[in-house]
């Protein structure tokens, strides 16, 4: 089974190449984030024509997460147990979906961005990783998956200049550290060992062509699923504005190959 994750800033603005992308790597899963709208608002007929089932949570212009699957998509969840909510009043933001597909289970995930570590979102942020890690321990007997926009870069290579991002988010201590504790219980991270380098270009000052990016897009794996992992890559070329139809995302595709 081919799993693949990607966050691709708009569906909407970016369902030619998302059918291009499923027609091109043969995935069988593919998880979205960023999705940007409701359900009703999305173009999915050319998928369900593709023989694709899809799985949406999405509430307005921001946020939103799909599962696209052509292997079964069965028991969807919207959210986790204790998913804290943001905003005043609080409410509950359109980041996690969980299904099972093809027997696995996958959440895809659009972890918050924190925006600046005094903000009252880098609170938010930490407090919905740890809420995800107590939820998390009780999938790791079964065979899940973790896979999305996770917006951290756990080391500094994973970040393009790491001086430049010493007082940002993405890279304090804490943040890393709450990656880290998934690991500390028991999830195998099944990328990096595949597939080294960036996945997140920003727009400014053609960062994609100069390879100035950060590796911020992950699969967490149980243990039983990571020992079923055979490859992984990065399609940069869904990044290259000089690759496909209409302006890329600015985060490239992560794909996980399982036997």
């Amino acid at each position: 089974m081919r799993i693949a994750t990607w966050n691709v800033n708009s569906l909407r603005s970016r369902i030619d190449r998302v059918e291009a992308f499923l027609d091109r790597h043969g995935i069988d899963v593919l998880a979205l984030q960023e999705t940007k709208a409701r359900e009703d608002q999305l173009p999915l007929m050319g998928l369900q024509a593709r023989g694709y089932d899809v799985a949406v949570a999405g509430l307005n212009q921001w946020n939103g997460v799909a599962l696209i699957s052509r292997v079964g998509l069965e028991d969807v969840t919207v959210g986790f147990d204790a998913m804290p909510g943001y905003g005043d009043p609080l409410a509950a933001e359109a980041r996690a979906i969980g299904a099972t597909c093809g027997g696995v289970r996958i959440w895809s995930l659009y972890v918050p961005n924190g925006r600046k570590p005094d903000d009252p979102h880098y609170v938010y942020k930490l407090d919905w990783l740890s809420r995800l890690r107590d939820a998390s321990r009780e999938w790791l007997d079964a065979e899940t998956v973790l896979v999305g926009d996770w917006n951290i870069c756990p080391t500094d290579a994973d970040v393009f200049d790491p001086a430049q991002f010493r007082n940002s988010t993405h890279v304090t201590p804490p943040e890393r550290a709450a990656f880290q504790g998934f690991l500390d219980d028991g999830y195998v991270e099944v990328t990096r060992e595949h597939a080294p380098g960036y996945t997140y270009w920003d727009y400014y000052r053609q960062r994609f062509e100069r390879d100035r990016g950060l590796k911020i897009d992950f699969a967490l794996a149980s243990p039983a699923l990571a020992s079923r992992v055979t490859g992984a890559f990065i399609d940069r070329d869904e990044r290259d504005p000089a690759q496909g139809t209409g302006s890329p995302s600015d985060h490239a595709p992560v794909v996980v190959d399982l036997a």
